[in-house]
């Protein structure tokens, strides 16, 4: 295949450097680009000096959003890039990184779904629906809006610089 030129059945990957404190990541929606994106933010995370219990939290909240992504966008997402943003600011008390996931799937506000009751056992507990309570609980914030036909869900994760 000519240098340049994208498979038809593989759609484009594009990572850069935006702006200083911003790296961005854009993967078509499927398990091996997610796997990609889990080794991006990874590393990216590293080289702008996060520690590694905040990256591991950012981390489980993107599998957790990517894969619904995947799973319940319908055929928009599935034929879009998905497009990441991290943002990282570094400050002398508290210090903070930010993932921004933007897709073209179905529009879903996940601040509108009510906070589900965990069960108090295994008789109780049923399968599947945990992904949000996951990413709640490990984000320390969670933002969406929805626009130019696309969801943009940011969560994130703060940590003392000292």
């Amino acid at each position: 295949m000519p240098k340049g030129q994208q498979s038809p059945d593989r759609p484009a990957v594009t990572e850069r450097s935006a702006l200083p404190g911003f790296d961005e990541l854009a993967i078509g929606a499927n398990g091996a680009e997610a796997r990609r994106a889990s080794e991006w933010l990874d590393t990216a995370c590293r080289r702008r000096n996060v520690p590694q219990a905040p990256v591991e939290r950012l981390a489980l909240c993107l599998y957790e959003v990517l894969a619904n992504v995947i799973a319940h966008g319908g055929s928009t997402a599935l034929s879009a890039p998905i497009r990441l943003l991290l943002e990282v600011t570094l400050e002398r008390d508290c210090s903070k990184a930010s993932v921004t996931v933007s897709d073209a799937g179905v529009a879903f506000n996940p601040l509108f779904v009510p906070k589900r009751t965990l069960p108090k056992t295994l008789g109780e507990a049923s399968t599947g629906g945990l992904g949000l309570v996951m990413i709640r609980r490990c984000s320390d914030w969670l933002d969406y809006r929805h626009e130019g036909g696309r969801n943009h869900l940011t969560f994130g994760a703060r940590w003392n610089a000292r």
